[in-house]
């Protein structure tokens, strides 16, 4: 099976430790690449600058809360962008606003997971997250 390539859009780093462990007991292969802002994913995402030979992700995990451009504004140039709009983008963030969960889905967010605040309820939402998107779905080739 096919390495599957994740972008961890996410600024705070004990998330990023949390995430990247749950995905190492994936059952799946995955390849993670992490950004911390909304400027690195859409150079990342458009292949610029620094960001000039990585390959496109398969899969998209993005925060809200994060700098330059917030993740409703990455998700919208994502989903506007031909080649891009088909990767799931799946909202992972500590927001439970409505407002957001709306906007979210008003820009196309393939799912919306709140964050859990204790360690191993994050953790098994992670396992749950590659068990739907990475076992049960079929990602766009």
């Amino acid at each position: 099976m096919k390495e599957v390539h994740i972008l961890l859009v996410e600024d705070n780093p004990g998330d990023v430790l949390l995430t990247l462990e749950g995905f190492e007991e994936s059952k799946i292969k995955t390849k993670i690449s992490v950004v911390g802002n909304g400027q690195e994913a859409l150079d990342f995402l458009y292949k610029q600058g620094a960001y000039g030979d990585v390959e496109k992700p398969d899969l998209i995990l993005l925060d809200i809360n994060i700098p330059i451009f917030n993740g409703h504004e990455v998700l919208a140039q994502i989903k506007m962008h031909q080649e891009l709009k088909k990767i799931p983008v799946i909202m992972l963030t500590t927001s439970s606003s409505q407002k957001d969960i709306n906007q979210a889905y008003d820009n196309y967010a393939n799912s919306y997971v709140i964050k859990p605040l204790d360690m191993e309820e994050f953790l098994t939402a992670i396992l749950k997250i590659e068990e739907f998107w990475l076992q049960l779905s079929k990602l766009a080739g």
